[in-house]
């Protein structure tokens, strides 16, 4: 028997009326960022350019869109962002599904971040936890275990921050309850810090970035 409920069909002109609502969304998003984290942002460029001017590393970790995002952040810093430089040292903690699913398995999932943050981190080194509601238990718990060790703790967040305001060092909040809007900020953020940390290491050529 066939489906009796028919599909709903759009006009070209609901399908574009439908795009300018999440760009018109998008920006407005993006413009209340630049009125409340520019000089969060700023803070945050400065430390890491600290750290990485004294042998320190970037850690980068989050869950589900978060963790695209850290991937594509530390993926800048190894690669290039706009000039040819030496490799920066960014890390994302998202990747190796061996130890995640291993540490996930005998300690539990909320340890799957703090775990590797405990073996890998180092005084002065910077941890930049990438959660839209801000509660994200591992990342949080890899906050808590960074703090322990010296680390600068950094979250990138949204609505009004959730719990990783109270425990990180310092916060870029995207003040946004709808979490693509929230990862189209952070991933514009990123792209700043990307771009400051990269000008202030020293790059004696620019190109544009290929991707």
């Amino acid at each position: 028997m066939r489906n009796s409920i028919s599909s709903p069909k759009f006009s070209s002109a609901d399908l574009q009326k439908a795009v300018r609502a999440v760009l018109q969304e998008s920006i407005a998003v993006k413009q209340a960022v630049l009125k409340s984290q520019v000089a969060a942002t700023a803070r945050v460029a400065a430390v890491m350019i600290g750290s990485i001017r004294k042998g320190g590393r970037v850690y980068f970790f989050g869950n589900g869109g978060s963790a695209g995002d850290s991937q594509h952040l530390a993926g800048e810093f190894l690669g290039r962002f706009l000039r040819e430089r030496k490799a920066l040292p960014g890390m994302a903690l998202t990747t190796d599904g061996s130890t995640l699913t291993a540490v996930a398995n005998d300690y539990g999932f909320e340890e799957v971040f703090a775990r590797q943050i405990e073996g890998l981190g180092r005084r002065g080194d910077v941890a930049v936890g990438i959660t839209t509601s801000g509660n994200s238990r591992n990342v949080l718990r890899a906050f808590k275990v960074a703090k322990s060790i010296g680390m600068t703790t950094v979250a990138l967040t949204g609505g009004k921050g959730g719990q990783a305001i109270g425990v990180a060092d310092h916060s870029i909040v995207v003040p946004s309850h709808s979490t693509p809007r929230i990862q189209e900020a952070h991933i514009t953020i990123g792209h700043a810090l990307c771009q400051l940390v990269e000008a202030a290491i020293g790059c004696p050529d620019s190109h544009g970035h290929a991707d």
